[in-house]
């Protein structure tokens, strides 16, 4: 079996054994990237050099019989707005093209301190704006099970480099969904941890009360070992947990006997696709018969996550981005006056998606809708949160669908709302700040289905075990996707 096809721990297994090296794994994913880039484009930035160099000093401490540790020496991406010093960190905007931050995310140094190998930037919807990757701007990211698709969003990239064998892994960050969405669209396992088990700090902010780091990766295991690696307080970061992370690989046990599962009604309604559903469906009667006792909860307020979600996240989003005014750094047009300057920077830098939150966000804060549209939308997130912990008084973890539908075909939804309407069950985890994971479950006509599972706040562990015994119980995990093999 190729090394680009394989997972983190059996990699790590057979560095530590010695079978092969750090640098053939390397090369490996740098030789499929060279065969499928051109058709998958995953990349905005490749950082090779760094990343061959890196992996030497994994075969170096290996050479001297050091321990390494389950990420030493395993290729993965970063979504390009995780801030890398020395290395390009453009949000897929072109306000930021030429930016390099002259610091680290968190997340990075505390892979570094792993021995990680970094294989580049990767794609996303424009300041983690979209559900699709048709938002770059840049370039469209293609999905790897058919090329003709999206990837979902926005961490596209992230995902269709861990579909196609261009990483072993990729961090991607999750707004309202960008994490499983695209998981479920490319066949992977996408995490979002619980808002503040994973640091924030720098990672270029969207919507800095719901944005949330976490991995994709091949199987739940992976998942739990990049989670491992990256969960932790961080006195840099006003939001993190001060509570130490669990080892989350104590998790993965093939066993949900007693685990009490909730079907929320409101996420089985219209809309979805016939076919996603039943993969659903058919997934719960397994967890079923494995021994997981399964009842109906309502989430009755669900339907207005979506409208509230809408205007907190485009408000935070027209705070935070006003900082992208051709001055400190990125893109500057020059203008007669400061004022021209500021509105041809920022008209040239910002694509459309971002132009419409921005607006969409500094009306909903302006004088006079303040409390018709933003406080009334904080008012109802409160509402959502509350619908979770009434149902997690009675059940261990929700069960849904990732998204309404398989991924659909790169154009296909040209109207805002058609797109937004795509993140209808990710969205409320958002809300309420709560861990889910999205693993695959089946396949319609060829392309994966994506199956969330959500926990308690900080329950990452009960997630990822649920979602280990399911995944262990199938093969969906070890099928491939067939892009360049055909």
């Amino acid at each position: 079996m190729d090394l680009f096809k394989q997972t983190i721990h059996t990699l790590h297994e057979r560095l530590t054994k010695k079978e092969i090296s750090a640098v053939e794994l390397a090369k490996s994913v740098f030789t499929r990237t060279d065969v499928v880039e051109s058709k998958i484009r995953s990349y905005i930035t490749e950082t090779r050099e760094q990343a061959m160099a890196q992996a030497a000093a994994v075969d170096a401490k290996l050479a001297k019989g050091e321990n390494i540790a389950p990420l030493a020496g395993i290729p993965g991406a970063l979504k390009d707005n995780i801030c890398t010093n020395g290395v390009k960190t453009t949000c897929a905007s072109k306000i930021l093209a030429n930016f390099v931050p002259p610091y680290n995310a968190t997340v990075v140094d505390k892979l570094a301190a792993q021995d990680a190998v970094i294989t580049g930037k990767a794609n996303c919807d424009e300041f983690a704006m979209g559900g699709s990757t048709e938002n770059s701007g840049f370039f469209v990211t293609h999905n790897p099970w058919d090329i003709e698709r999206v990837p979902g969003g926005s961490s596209g990239g992230s995902a269709s480099a861990v579909a196609a064998g261009q990483a072993i892994w990729a961090l991607g960050s999750d707004t309202g969904g960008s994490i499983r969405q695209p998981a479920a669209y490319c066949g992977a396992v996408g995490l979002k941890p619980t808002y503040g088990r994973v640091s924030r700090y720098g990672l270029v902010a969207y919507a800095s009360s719901l944005d949330q780091i976490g991995p994709i990766t091949r199987d739940v295991t992976d998942s739990a070992l990049v989670l491992n690696a990256i969960a932790g307080y961080d006195a840099k970061d006003s939001t993190s947990i001060n509570e130490a992370a669990p080892d989350y690989t104590q998790a993965l046990v093939q066993d949900v006997k007693g685990l009490k599962i909730g079907l929320p009604k409101e996420y089985f309604g219209a809309g979805i696709q016939p076919e996603v559903a039943a993969a659903i469906q058919k997934a719960v009667e397994q967890l079923k018969a494995m021994g997981a006792e399964v009842k109906e909860v309502s989430l009755p307020h669900t339907e207005y996550a979506l409208p509230a979600y809408y205007l907190i996240a485009p408000a935070e989003a027209s705070s935070n981005l006003a900082r992208y005014d051709g001055v400190g750094f990125g893109h500057r047009a020059e203008g007669s006056d400061i004022i021209e300057m500021y509105k041809k920077s920022r008209s040239e830098g910002f694509g459309p998606e971002v132009k419409r939150r921005i607006m969409l966000g500094t009306y909903a804060l302006s004088s006079g809708y303040y409390d018709a549209y933003y406080l009334k939308a904080l008012q109802v997130r409160t509402l959502v949160k509350q619908d979770f912990d009434k149902a997690f008084g009675e059940v261990d973890v929700l069960i849904t669908p990732t998204a309404p539908t398989t991924a659909f075909k790169i154009g296909e939804l040209s109207d805002p709302l058609a797109m937004y309407l795509q993140d209808i069950y990710t969205i409320p985890i958002n809300l309420a700040g709560l861990p889910g994971i999205s693993l695959p479950c089946g396949f319609v006509s060829g392309l994966p289905v994506g199956m969330q599972i959500i926990g308690k706040p900080l329950a990452e562990a009960t997630i990822i075990q649920a979602a280990y015994a399911f995944e262990q119980a199938n093969d969906y995990h070890t099928r491939f996707a067939p892009l360049g093999e055909e």
